[in-house]
């Protein structure tokens, strides 16, 4: 999640050069063509380029909005987490009262859930989004879209991490120990089957948080509205320098020879403009409908997994607590 009030310059070159380029020669070749070589044929009314570029716009408007859905939904979720998280440890401190070992190995045994959610959601899929080789190299180097599972040692015993190793949903099978534990601590006589119920309503609204969040994960933005627009966004983006050669041509015939040069370039600087701008509003929406997957627009999951961890271990009375993530290049992971 980027987190400054304005993206960097830097950071917006870093996704859009290559269109830059692309637009800046496709636009000057055909202006050329028109202007140089005399092919007035090629130009095209306007008229129907904006009615064109006006649907655009709403089929963009209408993926950018649910693809933000889906985002604030997750975040949602994660709100959700973070706050069931809290429940989870307060009511751990309070219903094992007389077993310190029980009520740390509970709340580490959570700490790693989130951290297990958090690596199977950043995993990468079959439609997972594809960057320029720019923004793909930043992202390797902040080390955060494909995450491994480590750090498991210090919040588990050795046999339970051993145990995790050929589990096809570590997360899933971390909550069932949960529960197991807790009937263990039943048949102690360390907890009472009203305190056992309120634990399971717990880890009942664990899994289902994280029924949502692998729902979000696994289902892909329909891909109709996603390829679709990207389509016809480029149909508008192709045949836009030909119609603003229309847009442009009385006020060239009005003038004189010398000052047709700087119409021209009017002419490209207005067609990579627009072209920029749209293309820009479409890779907003594409960058959105998958918010798990560790990128600048996403649901900062390993900050959050980490101010929970602080607040669980805090609420234990310990001393040596991790430090927050801080952002790098200003994203928030």
């Amino acid at each position: 999640m980027y987190i400054k009030r304005n993206i960097s310059w830097s950071l917006i070159l870093r996704f859009a050069w290559k269109n830059l380029i692309f637009f800046a020669l496709y636009a000057a070749t055909v202006f050329y063509l028109y202007h140089i070589w005399g092919w007035t044929h090629i130009d095209i009314p306007f008229e129907p380029l904006s009615v064109i570029g006006i649907a655009v716009a709403f089929y963009i408007g209408f993926k950018n909005s649910q693809s933000y859905d889906r985002f604030w939904e997750a975040r949602k979720i994660w709100g959700g987490i973070v706050n069931y998280s809290r429940t989870w440890a307060n009511n751990v401190l309070s219903l094992v009262e007389d077993d310190r070992s029980a009520q740390i190995t509970l709340i580490y045994r959570h700490i790693a859930w989130i951290n297990a959610l958090r690596i199977q959601l950043r995993q990468p899929n079959s439609f997972s989004i594809r960057e320029n080789r720019a923004i793909e190299r930043l992202f390797d180097k902040h080390g955060e879209r494909n995450p491994v599972c480590n750090g498991m040692d210090d919040l588990l015993g050795p046999k339970e991490v051993e145990a995790l190793e050929n589990r096809k949903n570590v997360a899933t099978h971390l909550v069932k120990k949960q529960g197991q534990h807790l009937k263990q601590l039943l048949a102690e006589g360390k907890i009472t089957e009203f305190d056992k119920q309120i634990f399971h309503n717990n880890l009942e609204e664990m899994y289902n948080l994280q029924g949502k969040c692998e729902r979000i994960k696994n289902t892909p933005f329909p891909r109709q509205y996603a390829y679709f627009s990207t389509v016809f966004t480029w149909v508008f983006l192709l045949l836009l320098p030909f119609g603003l050669l229309n847009v442009f041509e009385t006020q060239l015939k009005e003038l004189e020879v010398g000052h047709n040069w700087w119409y021209i370039v009017l002419m490209i600087f207005f067609s990579i403009l627009i072209s920029w701008i749209f293309s820009t509003m479409e890779k907003v929406g594409s960058n959105s409908e998958d918010p798990f997957e560790g990128r600048i627009n996403d649901v900062p999951m390993t900050a959050l997994c980490r101010t929970i961890e602080i607040d669980l271990r805090d609420m234990l009375d310990e001393e040596n607590l991790p430090k927050k993530i801080k952002p790098q290049h200003n994203i928030l992971y």
